[in-house]
């Protein structure tokens, strides 16, 4: 969504129980489900923990399905996404992704704009898990460096790339909210959990 800044710093979240549960999931959990890195070039460096996800075909109605990701992580992503939500968007819209990323060292997120509807329509918001000096993100040709125990949105609509320079990992907690004025009508399934 294009919010008339290239990034907006949400400010502090208690990241901790996300942040714990990503980091002990195995290298399986990275690896099975690939789709994202096939289908878009620019995250063949990314590995992905998906838990929601939708391929927006027939926006806006499309379906939102539940991922292998949602059992390994929706107990302690929901409480932050919904604590989120209630603190800086209209309540009653719709999450349509949400997935750990993770950009492996030394690999790079070339330039792009996100083009697709939805994301026109949807608040992309993101939340570091893991990050160091030597990972930069561009947005519009100027260089951010995100903190862990912050969130922020992007503004898709601009050209933005990442580049991973360190020698570790870098992960990030992503999803997309449809705020109920953008959508028209609602989702259907919507994937729901209760806080744990």
């Amino acid at each position: 969504m294009d919010i008339g800044e290239p990034l907006r710093d949400l400010g502090p979240v208690d990241v901790a129980p996300l942040r714990d549960a990503i980091l002990a999931l195995g290298p399986e959990a990275w690896l099975e489900q690939t789709k994202r890195q096939q289908d878009y070039d620019v995250h063949r460096y990314t590995e992905s923990v998906v838990l929601i996800f939708t391929d927006s075909s027939g926006w806006p109605a499309i379906t939102v399905t539940k991922e292998p990701g949602w059992d390994r992580l929706a107990h302690v992503a929901v409480p932050l996404m919904h604590d989120l939500i209630a603190r800086f968007y209209p309540p009653g819209g719709t999450i349509i992704r949400a997935m750990a990323a993770k950009l492996l060292a030394g690999a790079v997120i070339k330039p792009h704009c996100d083009s697709h509807p939805s994301f026109h329509n949807s608040h992309r918001i993101h939340v570091p898990i893991t990050t160091s000096p030597r990972v930069r993100f561009n947005i519009d040709g100027r260089p951010y460096q995100f903190e862990v125990g912050k969130a922020y949105e992007l503004n898709n609509q601009l050209n933005h790339s990442v580049m991973n320079k360190g020698t570790d990992d870098r992960i990030t907690f992503i999803f997309d909210y449809v705020p109920p004025s953008a959508l028209g009508r609602p989702v259907a399934p919507q994937p729901t959990a209760q806080p744990a």
